[in-house]
């Protein structure tokens, strides 16, 4: 009853503010809620077609469930996983686990190390696996312990549903996949729901299941700065995810401390602010955004390339580039200089 109770209450405000903002749709009906650690809106089309808080219900227990295995340092299937695998023995693993160790070795062999899970341990360093991230940063031996032979995703040997552990600081953190396999998740329940079409973001990063018949979905694309730097055209089945140095971190004597961080450096990255990339697959631009922005302002073409990434956008300091896919697709916001084309090696 109260989680009900507080659904309705959260319908009516994602309804006011999504119309005071100008952006609610005629045809469409819209929910929010908090969920998986970050807000969550949901359009849904056409209106008046379905039970939109039964539908939401749905969605927000599905993200509970999620959020409880996957979090990186609250108790849960992914905290009993690591656990294990500091035991270095084989162990049956959660198979809610199972699908994030699969895609997280699969990502890590296609952006050659750049996005690499098993790295728990290093983030943990910084001071990101806590609600409130405050510091301190670790200090130069700390770094220098950590990043000498550090755990990667093949040192976790599978057989089946058996798992072991071949290193001793493997820790798992899919922070930059969790919430692109969850978005896959909430896409797929809504089509068992018979919803035709939506489009479902969790703070900024979204996808789309269908479209509207007589228009696709139109969605903004934020500024790290400040503001929105575009907007682009969506069609069904397409996902969008940004990753930037916004998002989590902490000022450290005058300087920001931001929760991406290179595994060649053991630091936060430096030299792109926020990527965002557009793909079918939401798992796949989840930590493709998070390479890219580890890549740095030179290499990201490269990367987006290994990875089967074709419409791309990062944001430096002084300027916006983006690959000519993508640059094609984004209208510029107002008073935002033209993008600067990069092409792919």
């Amino acid at each position: 009853m109260r989680r009900a109770t507080t659904l309705t209450l959260l319908l009516l405000l994602a309804t006011l503010l999504l119309a005071a903002c100008g952006r609610e749709e005629p045809d469409t009906e819209q929910l929010g809620f908090y969920a998986f650690g970050t807000l969550v809106d949901l359009s849904l089309y056409p209106a008046g077609q379905y039970d939109v808080e039964a539908i939401g219900t749905a969605v927000q227990e599905e993200l509970e469930i999620l959020h409880t295995s996957w979090h990186a340092w609250e108790p849960g299937s992914l905290g009993r996983t690591n656990e294990l695998l500091a035991l270095q023995g084989e162990f049956s693993a959660p198979p809610s686990v199972l699908p994030l160790i699969e895609r997280g070795r699969e990502i890590e062999a296609l952006s050659e190390g750049l996005f690499n899970p098993a790295l728990g341990k290093l983030v943990a360093a910084w001071g990101f696996h806590q609600d409130d991230p405050q510091g301190p940063p670790p200090d130069d031996a700390t770094l220098a312990e950590l990043l000498d032979a550090p755990p990667s995703m093949q040192d976790i040997e599978r057989n089946g549903v058996r798992l072991r552990g071949t290193h001793p600081d493997l820790q798992l953190d899919f922070g930059g996949l969790a919430k692109g396999l969850a978005v896959e998740r909430v896409l797929d329940l809504l089509a068992e729901l018979g919803v035709e079409a939506a489009i479902f973001n969790a703070g900024g990063d979204l996808m789309t299941l269908g479209r509207p018949e007589t228009r696709p979905w139109r969605v903004g694309i934020r500024h790290p700065h400040g503001g929105v730097l575009g907007s682009i055209e969506l069609d069904g089945g397409e996902a969008l995810f940004t990753s930037g140095d916004y998002e989590r971190g902490y000022d450290w004597d005058g300087t920001r401390i931001h929760h991406v961080i290179d595994p060649r450096t053991g630091r936060p990255s430096q030299g792109i602010d926020s990527a965002t990339v557009l793909h079918h697959d939401p798992a796949l631009a989840d930590a493709a955004a998070t390479t890219l922005m580890i890549a740095g302002p030179e290499a990201w073409p490269e990367y987006a390339r290994k990875m089967g990434i074709d419409h791309a956008l990062v944001v430096l300091e002084d300027r916006i580039e983006a690959t000519p896919a993508l640059a094609d697709r984004v209208q510029p916001g107002r008073d935002r200089e033209p993008f600067v084309v990069r092409e792919l090696p």
